[in-house]
């Protein structure tokens, strides 16, 4: 095994990944396994970088002004000073001898070479404009302009920025060999350095227990629905009452999975009409943005309308509660089908289009995290469909199909008062997602997870049925509640509400105008990457304010089902070890991205979901 050459504490220059600069860094950490060492820049920034991208302060020599550490400006006035003037040429009443002439001709043509050679790169990567600043810990302009000038970067053409440089730095006409020569190996020194800059890293820190933890939870995940849905038929679901397993063949059924695959495509056609505006989404690793079509509001208006038409045709809707284990079974199948066909696909995607935390190169882990980041068909994004549409509404067709049972089941004239309140908030929730459908562009699942086994049985099987969970224990243990309880859980339910959509919508506004003068008010911390973290209103309350809305509705939709199991209330525990994992993995992410400016961030706001307790 290699010897390392830098110790830890030690401070070196290092070298920026896609660019030439070097900076100070000071090295915390190496992995003998991997031989990188993770360094920490002076604004905090931690990367993994290689032994070669390491080189001692000795080695390097004070440069003059036109060095590419100077600012912009600098440069920009020393190159329209040399444009006047050959930096070659001596000034007036000064003389030379034959050899001084020789000497400095040579080391002239050497000037020439490598100045040009690094006005190339310095012109075509622009790495003065945005990482000169990162590295002193200034904030970038903003998101705008750093898009502006990666989609340039890819515009240029290295041809005509070479012939830029030899024609305004030659003292003289060259040997077309030698010119030749020159443009051949700068053209190399091109691909070389970008292929550099487009390579993407693959993931090192595996998250959900690595390989053995996404191996166990693509057997566990689906085990676990089943055991819910088997609990709520008991007559007694009490943790300890193990239900017995149904026969296999009961538990497919053709003309269940005919349907299913009915209301999927149904939602696909709903997704590619044209209504609803077009929107983009946050800039990719290379500068690209996706466009996506806001009309989830607009399907759901047409969902309710085809369901209205067939229930004034007398069709039965407590079918599907009739066959729930089935429906439940038919999505898990079709939900590990789009996983395969994700995963194959994925192959051969390009690798600027794999996903940051899907791209690891274990099979399982890939499978289960996604390996794409935006797997599309065309325009249509699978990824951004199956977030909001069958799954979300079809947990609203479950909830209205357990209240349409409840009432045949126990002839009653009108639902009870604890389903309705099941129904309301949880309807509330969806057409609240996709009323604001356009946010869902901001978060963690579209723009940092890919698209694998994951996402697609979250999105298909667990939101439909186990989100449903509470209307369909109902139906099987129906629970009383007075009108004093059902305004007070209302009242709770619509402060989680209150404090999830304004959050989020506070968030959001400052994302999209930080400039807006209704925003003025708001206090945030500049960060180097150009973004503001909020330290004043609910995000300067806690760290997750939405978060803590979330759990607040969670608890109002599990109370209207009492106490006398604790089946109903899993939805709530589960969501707890979501949300603080998922709280978990954003300030890891974060602590990344933003350095010292997220540590000043915690100690403003030192708690992260639940004030003076977590």
């Amino acid at each position: 095994m290699p010897s390392r050459k830098f110790a830890d504490g030690e401070v070196v220059m290092g070298r920026w990944p896609g660019s030439v600069l070097y900076y100070e860094v000071q090295v915390t950490s190496y992995d003998d396994v991997a031989h990188l060492y993770t360094v920490k820049y002076k604004d905090g920034t931690e990367l993994a970088l290689k032994e070669s991208e390491l080189r001692s302060q000795s080695s390097f020599k004070p440069r003059k002004s036109q060095s590419s550490s100077s600012s912009p400006s600098r440069r920009s006035s020393s190159r329209s000073r040399s444009r006047s003037r050959s930096p070659g040429r001596p000034a007036k009443g000064r003389r030379r001898s034959a050899s001084q002439s020789r000497e400095h001709k040579d080391d002239k043509k050497k000037t020439i070479q490598e100045t040009s050679l690094a006005l190339l790169v310095l012109v075509v990567f622009k790495p003065s404009e945005n990482n000169t600043k990162r590295y002193n810990g200034e904030p970038e302009s903003t998101e705008k302009n750093d898009t502006s000038c990666i989609i340039l970067e890819q515009k240029v053409k290295p041809d005509m920025e070479i012939k830029r440089v030899l024609e305004q730095y030659s003292l003289r006409p060259r040997k077309d060999d030698k010119k030749k020569e020159e443009i051949y190996s700068e053209r190399k020194t091109f691909v070389a350095v970008k292929s550099i800059e487009k390579a993407p890293s693959k993931t090192k820190e595996l998250e959900f227990g690595g390989r053995i933890g996404t191996f166990m939870m693509i057997f566990l995940l689906p085990a676990t629905v089943f055991y819910l849905l088997l609990m709520c038929k008991q007559d007694d679901p009490s943790l300890l009452n193990f239900p017995p397993l149904p026969p296999l063949e009961s538990l497919w059924d053709g003309r269940v999975f005919g349907v299913f695959l009915l209301w999927f495509f149904l939602q696909a056609i709903f997704y590619l009409l044209p209504i609803g505006k077009v929107v983009e989404g946050l800039p990719l690793s290379n500068g690209r943005k996706l466009q996506y079509r806001i009309n989830g509001f607009y399907a759901f208006i047409l969902t309710a309308a085809a369901i209205g038409i067939l229930l004034y045709f007398q069709f039965e809707l407590h079918y599907l509660y009739d066959h729930f284990m089935q429906f439940a079974v038919s999505a898990a199948v079709f939900s590990l089908a789009l996983s395969i066909y994700l995963y194959v696909r994925s192959l051969k995607a390009p690798e600027e289009e794999l996903a940051p935390g899907g791209n690891s190169g274990y099979f399982i882990y890939d499978f289960f995290t996604g390996h794409e980041l935006n797997p599309r068909i065309g325009s249509f994004d699978l990824k951004y469909f199956c977030e909001l549409r069958p799954g979300l509404m079809g947990w609203v067709v479950i909830n209205l199909a357990m209240l349409l049972a409840e009432m045949k089941i126990h002839n009653l004239s009108m639902p009870s008062l604890s389903m309705i309140l099941v129904n309301s908030f949880q309807l509330l929730y969806v057409v609240d997602a996709l009323w604001n459908e356009e946010a869902v562009l901001t978060t963690m699942d579209i723009t940092h997870d890919g698209f694998g086994f994951m996402l697609a049985f979250g999105d298909l099987v667990w939101v439909p049925f186990v989100y449903s969970l509470q209307a369909f224990y109902l139906v099987g243990h129906p629970t009383t509640i007075t009108w004093p309880v059902a305004a007070a859980i209302t009242v709770l339910n619509c402060i989680g509400y209150y404090i999830f959509r304004s959050a989020n919508s506070q968030k959001n506004n400052f994302r999209r105008n930080p400039a807006d003068p209704k925003l003025a008010n708001l206090k945030f911390i500049p960060t180097a990457t150009g973004k503001g973290l909020l330290v004043t209103g609910w995000w300067g309350f806690v760290r997750h304010p939405n978060y803590l809305g979330d759990i607040i509705m969670a608890l109002a939709w599990s109370l209207p089902c009492g106490f006398n199991h604790i089946l109903p209330y899993f939805y709530v525990i589960y969501f707890i070890c979501l949300l603080v994992h998922r709280e978990a993995r954003d300030e890891h992410h974060c602590k990344q991205k933003y350095g010292l400016a997220w540590e000043r961030y915690c100690q403003r706001v030192p708690y992260r979901i639940f004030p003076y307790i977590y």
